[in-house]
């Protein structure tokens, strides 16, 4: 063979040999293999709906549905659901509260695994305990994100420190930070302010992300609400409380603190600049939806619709609000309910 032969024949291997390189590129960035997040619960992969609209959504099942869960969902469900209803008139929706004990995630999922409700609102994913509890019923639970979450840490109005580190908010509440002073703030009291961990998704994602587990120290007073909380907070000067960063940042009589992994690293959980309190309500601070969106923000979390994989029309019932929820107008609404679009 001459060498011009070869030179040819060599040229010719190497551009196959660049074609079926890229050809494989190309199939893995479209989909061929995709790695899975190997999470311990079944979460949805989020598909968003090809519909803008909630009239574009179809399969919405006909019928009376009973939900229930988080109360964090509260300013969506008051903003989402009347609009649904005047698009889809057939789909009527009901929120339900327990019988007993209070309103949160984990009584919504328990209701839902009781047969109660026809799908779930949480602010937290499916623990183990409710996973072996479905799995003791022959049945599957699926949890849908829909929406993206903070916590947001209030404190008084005039204290004076330039942020917390998440360690030190975990040794605020588990009692090794008791002083204002040992912060940077003046010497006062610090008095930590929270619900009963059994009563919300948004206690239990504390208890388990900023705590580790650990016990809340024997200074923490527990309040029944948030709105309760917040007040305690705005009368005292000491006063820290955590929760749903919409529920916090456009307060009147609080301030909501940055957060950071290091001390060199706060974030807002409002946009810059801080609008004083003396404007609001006629100007009030905003959530950072950025900051929140990137992760920038430390405590972050999503909004699940929770759903039961049985095949009947609470599954399609379940299903249906979570694609009306992803689509653009969905999104949009839950924006304008304060939380952080998920798309």
């Amino acid at each position: 063979m001459s060498e011009r032969n070869e030179t040819a024949i060599l040229i010719l291997a190497l551009f196959t040999t660049l074609g079926l390189v890229a050809g494989a590129l190309w199939w893995f960035g479209q989909g061929g293999i995709k790695l899975t997040d190997l999470d311990k619960n079944p979460v949805e992969p989020i598909n968003l709906p090809t519909s803008d609209t909630f009239a574009q959504v179809t399969d919405i099942p006909a019928g009376l549905f009973s939900y229930g869960g988080s109360t964090t969902w509260a300013p969506i469900r008051g903003i989402v659901d009347p609009t649904i209803e005047i698009v889809h008139p057939q789909f009527r929706l009901r929120y339900t509260d327990p019988t007993t004990g209070s309103p949160g995630s984990g009584s919504g999922i328990k209701m839902l695994l009781d047969g109660q409700l026809a799908f779930a609102q949480s602010s937290r994913s499916i623990n183990d305990q409710e996973l072996s509890r479905a799995k003791a019923r022959n049945l599957q639970l699926k949890e849908i994100p829909v929406a993206i979450d903070g916590i947001a840490i209030a404190v008084h109005p005039k204290l004076n420190i330039s942020g917390l580190t998440l360690v030190q908010l975990q040794e605020i509440y588990t009692g090794k930070l008791t002083n204002w002073q040992q912060l940077g703030g003046i010497d006062l009291p610090i008095v930590p302010y929270s619900r009963q961990i059994n009563e919300g998704g948004t206690i239990e994602f504390f208890v388990e992300n900023i705590l580790a587990g650990a016990d809340f120290s024997s200074n923490v007073q527990f309040i029944t609400t948030t709105t309760q909380a917040l007040r305690a907070v705005a009368a005292n000067p000491g006063g820290i409380y955590y929760a749903s960063a919409p529920e916090v940042v456009s307060q009147c009589t609080v301030k909501s603190l940055p957060l950071g992994r290091k001390p060199t690293e706060f974030v807002t959980p409002y946009q810059e600049p801080f609008v004083a309190l003396s404007q609001c309500p006629n100007q009030r601070n905003q959530l950072n939806s950025a900051a929140f969106q990137s992760g920038e923000y430390p405590i972050t979390r999503r909004l699940f619709v929770i759903v039961k994989q049985d095949g009947s029309v609470d599954r399609q019932a379940g299903e249906a609000y979570a694609r009306l929820l992803l689509t653009a107008q969905g999104q949009e609404l839950i924006a304008k309910a304060g939380f952080v679009s998920i798309r």
